[in-house]
């Protein structure tokens, strides 16, 4: 991409506050934007080919609120994306990344969060510090379990579809905001799925087709009538 397109990127950019460069074949996170870190609300660099984010710059977006990242070449993030405290929207679907920062938990602000088709293999704690944290998709990754520390999730909705999960701690049912959870595709036996979900918890979706168990077994579990109670008064409450 030449000199004079990237310039007039950037001017729109200093107008607007959002920065859109799409499907561009970019291996770097373009240096330039150093100029506009104090006026970026939003940055979009989904479809390039970025292998890694400039520890020295991405902290310095005071003001981002949404960051997308989509279909890139990530295996790391830096720390230093843990300052962005304004930032309400990480989209990194199909990267490389296989763990998230150790301070991920200072984006307070943190409302969605989407890691679909990475190389995760189990659900990071730093989500659990995530107070605001409403929408979490970690499908396609190799997660094989979910762990005790689920139970402080925040989340209205978590999308585990197409991981290898056959472990799930009864701690989910704790979750205190847990509306929605997807868990198609994995390697669940129904032996292994915690009672207390249909009979003690607030979520009210539980997707778990493609599953090592027939659907209508669910519906024989104590507890059932209960999960489905939820499921009714939410879907009238939306219909």
């Amino acid at each position: 991409m030449g000199n004079s397109a990237l310039r007039a990127h950037l001017e729109t950019a200093q107008k607007t506050g959002v920065f859109q460069l799409k499907d561009r074949g970019l291996t770097e996170f373009p240096e330039d934007l150093q100029r506009l870190t104090s006026s970026l609300r939003t940055i979009d660099l989904s479809n390039n080919k970025i292998e890694h984010l400039p520890p020295a710059l991405i902290g310095k977006f005071a003001l981002l609120k949404s960051l997308s990242l989509n279909h890139n070449k990530l295996t790391v993030l830096p720390e230093e994306l843990c300052k962005l405290t304004k930032l309400e929207t990480l989209h990194l679907n199909n990267n490389h990344l296989t763990q998230l920062p150790a301070a991920f938990g200072q984006l307070s602000a943190l409302k969605s969060l989407s890691l679909s088709g990475n190389r995760l293999r189990a659900i990071p704690s730093q989500l659990c510090s995530l107070r605001h944290l409403d929408v979490v998709d970690l499908s396609k990754n190799q997660i094989q379990s979910i762990p005790d520390t689920i139970g402080e999730l925040q989340a209205i909705e978590l999308n585990l579809n197409q991981n290898q999960i056959s472990q799930i701690s009864p701690q989910i049912s704790r979750c205190p905001r847990l509306k929605v959870l997807r868990m198609e595709e994995n390697c669940l036996e129904l032996s292994m799925l915690p009672r207390s979900i249909l009979s003690n918890s607030q979520i009210a979706l539980l997707a778990v087709e493609g599953n090592l168990f027939e659907i209508k077994k669910l519906r024989e579990l104590e507890g059932y009538e209960k999960y489905m109670e939820r499921f009714t008064a939410t879907k009238k409450k939306f219909a």
